[in-house]
């Protein structure tokens, strides 16, 4: 199956997210309360709510998107080029012109998304954001009422799992284990927060997310026993 999909017709992505606030003080009182609950499960008695704070990007309700990459083939004749682009800056922007997207160039019925987890985390992160800050959901993430084999999303990490529901590999390891270049990251996603409020430096955690995109179109290229992409046919617009 993987074979016959058009490359062009797939649109790569990853997203960077922050918790909405600095510092677990900022919340008010509801919202402090309702941290607590919703991560007691995994705070148990080893953090507080305030402790665990630094997490509260993993969560869409208390958590916002920071940036969205993207990454697409383009051929001209026998040459391949791998296209690379970022939405950044205020979110609701961020999530609107990510939709536009979208709707001019990957709203077909041909047209899929890719993203590393993005089942579990890139694509319903990115739809709860957007009914949060009022969007209406384009088609590509609107899955109500669609049948399994309607949805239109890919994932590299599910397609590695081969069945196996348990298996959980990063997209570091899995890059590793298929011999592809690792980027020079000089950043992990443990960093992103601190990044965004302490260093205010949002071109570096574009960097990131950007590597992390063409690192998932790479290991989909491996699935496919297809040769990689060299340097040359990266192309950032």
């Amino acid at each position: 199956m993987l074979y016959k999909l058009n490359l062009e017709h797939i649109l790569f992505l990853d997203i960077e997210t922050v918790p909405q606030h600095q510092e677990f003080s900022e919340l008010d009182g509801t919202s402090q309360l309702l941290w607590e609950q919703k991560t007691q499960y995994q705070r148990k008695d080893e953090f507080t709510p305030e402790e665990f704070y630094d997490r509260a990007g993993i969560w869409a309700e208390f958590g916002k998107i920071v940036c969205i990459s993207v990454g697409y083939f383009a051929h001209k004749g026998e040459h391949r080029n791998f296209r690379v682009t970022s939405f950044h800056g205020d979110e609701t922007q961020i999530l609107k012109q990510f939709k536009q997207l979208l709707k001019d160039h990957f709203s077909q019925v041909k047209h899929l998304l890719c993203a590393h987890n993005g089942k579990e985390f890139d694509f319903p992160y990115i739809a709860r954001r957007m009914v949060i800050n009022g969007i209406n959901l384009p088609y590509k993430l609107d899955l109500f009422g669609k049948k399994p084999w309607e949805v239109p999303h890919l994932d590299t990490m599910e397609l590695w799992k081969f069945g196996d529901y348990k298996h959980y590999s990063s997209l570091k390891l899995l890059s590793y284990v298929l011999g592809i270049p690792s980027p020079k990251e000089d950043m992990d996603g443990s960093m992103v927060k601190d990044v965004f409020y302490k260093e205010n430096d949002i071109d570096r955690i574009v960097t990131y997310c950007e590597l992390d995109v063409v690192t998932t179109a790479q290991v989909f290229l491996r699935l496919r026993n297809e040769e990689l992409l060299n340097d040359d046919e990266i192309k950032r617009v």
